[in-house]
């Protein structure tokens, strides 16, 4: 389940690969541990959310010392965090909700991201304004996989990313409706194992061993061609 090395740039976020850790970092001294068990376990796109103070840095020490990674920036919800992000080394952005101006502010930061959105009114809006790509949050709640391929007839054209809710059981429900091109989750980051410093644990989840019940989660997964964008 090792990832291929990295290839042609992308620009789509969608295609780094099919499942991106959703990652909420209190000590930025665990932040490169924890990515490079998450690269060592085939799970090379690492989005960080910006729900803490350590963040940013923890972005920065990833972007710096995991070469493996690829580090992007989560709930980013105001056009004045894009820049930090961006200067910090995030490689691509994630927002669970838009705005024109947030909108603006990320179209302009020269990488990827995704727009977040939870209904049709706002995927229409997103492809108004030329963007294919988004968020679809809070996936299971905003009602997960039948939701999205209700949405495949009348917008074949949008891609989504579902994340909010989705565990190892869930996730190749997702990744097999085709306006589906990846999803996020967290349930590889045991928040136990985080604080043990148990990174091989982490690494063993990152590649599909100790799921829910004990069961493995479909390893195929795994087996997509990874686009990396380069640094």
């Amino acid at each position: 389940m090792t990832s291929p090395p990295p290839s042609s740039s992308a620009a789509s976020v969608l295609d780094l690969a099919p499942v991106v850790p959703v990652v909420v970092v209190s000590d930025a001294a665990d932040a490169v541990p924890l990515a490079r068990a998450l690269v060592a376990g085939g799970l090379p796109a690492i989005e960080v959310t910006l729900r803490t103070p350590a963040a940013l840095d923890a972005i920065r020490a990833i972007a710096a010392e995991v070469p493996g990674a690829v580090v992007g920036a989560g709930t980013v919800i105001r056009p004045e965090q894009v820049g930090a992000c961006v200067a910090a080394g995030a490689r691509f952005l994630v927002s669970p909700g838009w705005t024109d101006a947030l909108l603006a502010a990320m179209r302009g930061s020269g990488v990827p991201f995704l727009p977040g959105v939870s209904t049709t009114s706002e995927v229409v809006a997103l492809l108004e304004r030329g963007v294919r790509e988004m968020k679809f949050f809070p996936a299971q709640a905003a009602g997960g996989t039948a939701y999205l391929k209700s949405l495949a007839g009348p917008l074949p054209q949008a891609r989504f990313c579902p994340t909010g809710g989705i565990g190892p059981a869930s996730a190749p429900e997702y990744l097999a409706l085709p306006n589906v091109g990846c999803v996020g989750g967290s349930w590889m980051i045991p928040a136990e194992a985080v604080a043990a410093g148990d990174w091989a644990r982490v690494e063993e989840l990152a590649r599909g061993g100790g799921g829910a019940q004990g069961r493995r989660w479909d390893v195929s997964l795994n087996s997509r061609t990874l686009a990396l964008p380069s640094a």
